[in-house]
């Protein structure tokens, strides 16, 4: 059956019209999805760049005791700290590990 054609004969095109299991429409023949992933190391920088060279993030430096603020979870104090350097944090009504960057996190 020839697609969008009024006479419904044979199609002449190849590719992109049937799928692998020989049914009308999906993906070609022989075509492969790939999924996206993240990077294993950042971009590096171009001296010709018309933008200034990124700035080396802060690290962060917390201790058990200390009182901090969550952007999602509020007020907390740190109870506890992992080998791995996440930290235990006590927020009153949860008690959350908070993994480095420790992004949203910030000492008061």
């Amino acid at each position: 059956m020839r697609l969008g054609s009024p006479d419904g004969t044979a199609s002449q095109r190849t590719g992109g019209v049937r799928s692998g299991r020989g049914g009308l429409g999906g993906r070609p023949e022989g075509h492969t999805c790939y999924t996206m992933t993240n990077r294993s190391a950042p971009r590096r920088h171009l001296p010709t760049s018309p933008f200034g060279v990124p700035a080396e993030p802060v690290i962060k430096d917390f201790a058990l005791g200390d009182r901090v603020s969550h952007d999602r979870h509020g007020l907390g104090k740190i109870i506890g700290q992992e080998a791995t350097g996440a930290f235990l944090v006590d927020f009153g009504a949860c008690q959350t590990r908070i993994v480095s960057p420790y992004k949203g996190m910030h000492k008061l």
